[in-house]
């Protein structure tokens, strides 16, 4: 089965090019014209990936963004915006983006990005790792369903923030850099900052730290990087 791309884009010339090379490449490429329609997409589902135009009419990028992610099922996402800027590059991952692409971009490079993003997901969940459940400060993470856990209440994560909480967690108390942890948990080839891990760690730190400005989970090493402390659940 072919998979399905919600493409979001208000600009009829790139949706028609975007779309079309899509097609040909072999996804079913649907598309919302607003944030409005995208928003009506996103409530009723059915698609593999979202590629999101940032500057929208009516409700923005940003907002379908975060109704996305709002959702309890995890879809990739990948923004694509005019405004190349670190910020807000840095901004559209805060929100839960997995891939950030900058106007104006090759389409072969895209249908790269979107092949990456999928297989990645599909990897991920087609990972037989038996019943292993890793516990932690309270929290419990099943790798098997790919599902953060604070007793019965199960914590919303994206597919990177899931990877990089994997990754320390199999790994306590040992220090990462940036450009470590963008190696081992984006992979070699991901064209990113250091600013994109800043970003997803601290965004991981508000869902599972008591208090996010004095992490004890995962703790700032100043001038190295991050490493991840084990704390014994309460009792």
């Amino acid at each position: 089965m072919p998979k399905t791309l919600m493409l979001v884009e208000d600009d009829p010339a790139i949706a028609e090019v975007v779309g079309l090379h899509l097609s040909q490449a072999g996804f079913h490429v649907r598309r919302a014209k607003d944030g409005e329609e995208a928003s009506r997409a996103v409530d009723a589902g059915g698609f593999d990936l979202m590629l999101l135009d940032l500057m929208l009419p009516g409700v923005d990028g940003l907002e379908v963004c975060r109704r996305l992610r709002s959702r309890p099922t995890y879809v990739p996402l990948i923004m694509i915006s005019a405004r190349a800027s670190e910020t807000h590059r840095v901004l559209g991952l805060e929100l839960g983006a997995d891939d950030y692409v900058p106007k104006p971009f090759s389409v072969l490079e895209l249908e790269a990005r979107v092949r990456a993003l999928l297989r990645r997901a599909d990897r991920q969940r087609a990972e037989q790792s038996g019943s292993a459940v890793l516990a932690f400060g309270g929290f419990s993470l099943d790798i098997a369903r790919r599902e953060l856990k604070r007793g019965d209440r199960t914590v919303p994560l994206t597919l990177r923030e899931f990877d990089l909480l994997h990754f320390l967690v199999r790994h306590p108390d040992r220090i990462f850099s940036r450009s470590e942890l963008l190696a081992h948990v984006w992979g070699s080839g991901f064209d990113g900052y250091d600013h994109t891990v800043n970003s997803h760690i601290n965004r991981l730190r508000a869902k599972v730290e008591q208090d996010p400005q004095d992490p004890m989970l995962i703790q700032t090493v100043w001038g190295l990087g991050y490493r991840f402390a084990v704390v014994s659940s309460p009792s």
